[in-house]
């Protein structure tokens, strides 16, 4: 069976399934399992596949067919224009987080603070793109730190990012010129709702707090001013309808020039702050 002979059936089978991007996704797989480039595999479709290939092809469709994103199948995901290793233990990253870290990035730091780090991919992607600049993440998953420092390895960026075991700002000490956090934000009653490529294989950890999922904001909003340095920024990725919410948070424990910005589809999807100069810092009621 050459490669396009396998595409087509695979196309076939996947939107029989009910996935949307069947046609992307099967190349996707198409290329992993032949062990090359996805902009390579045109090139490739005419040869005959090798029988481990087409095994790996097939064990990749089941997979999909299961709602397994593809993420987690091939164990890669590109952010930023970087590539991250992605596990079950960690959220997938995705497009609009890169928001965050083009709003980071607006405004020299010397120092980062990644807060629920997951992959890395907002502490590291800051790092590579400022080469003078070091960081911290965190995370309650010692799994997830664990991919997170297996991306620095690979990215070339270990000698200038640590990774640490907090829950939150527990284990933090020192303060930061920028902190960063995607939270999970999800509110328990948005769950049932969610693909199930979401629900049922990504980390629950990382996708919501339960309650109005709003918790991971009320924490970032009492502590982060006591671990930003003088005029330090605050950026956190929210969900479409949350930027009034978190934006009175940061108002309430005294944070300044606070803006909700939106990513490439025009939602609200991040939220910005910084350190009053001279203090005037408070916990929220």
């Amino acid at each position: 069976m050459t490669g396009s002979e396998a595409l087509r059936g695979a196309i076939a089978r996947l939107r029989a399934g009910g996935i949307e991007d069947a046609s992307l996704d099967a190349r996707r797989l198409l290329a992993h399992a032949l062990g090359i480039a996805s902009d390579r595999l045109t090139l490739h479709l005419p040869d005959e596949m090798t029988a481990a290939a087409a095994r790996a092809y097939e064990e990749a469709l089941v997979a999909r067919l299961a709602r397994q994103p593809v993420a987690q199948i091939t164990g890669q995901r590109l952010f930023w224009g970087l590539s991250f290793r992605v596990t079950p233990d960690t959220l997938d990253p995705r497009p609009e987080t890169e928001a965050l870290v083009a709003e980071a990035l607006r405004a020299p730091f010397q120092t980062v603070l990644d807060l629920g780090t997951g992959t890395g991919c907002i502490l590291l992607s800051c790092l590579a793109d400022r080469p003078e600049a070091e960081g911290l993440g965190v995370d309650l998953s010692p799994a997830a730190l664990a991919v997170a420092q297996e991306n620095a390895s690979t990215l070339g960026l270990a000698a200038r990012a640590r990774f640490l075991v907090s829950d939150w700002f527990s284990a933090v000490s020192g303060q930061f010129d920028l902190i960063v956090s995607n939270p999970p934000y999800i509110a328990q009653d948005e769950m049932a709702g969610l693909a199930p490529e979401v629900r049922d294989w990504e980390p629950h950890l990382a996708l919501t707090p339960g309650g109005d999922g709003l918790a991971p904001y009320r924490i970032i909003a009492a502590k982060a001013g006591h671990h930003l340095s003088e005029n330090g920024r605050l950026l956190v990725e929210i969900g479409p309808t949350q930027g009034q919410a978190v934006a009175a948070l940061f108002a309430a424990a005294g944070l300044v020039d606070i803006r909700i910005l939106p990513d490439m589809d025009g939602r609200d999807r991040v939220v910005g702050a910084a350190k009053p100069v001279g203090g005037g810092l408070h916990e929220p009621v």
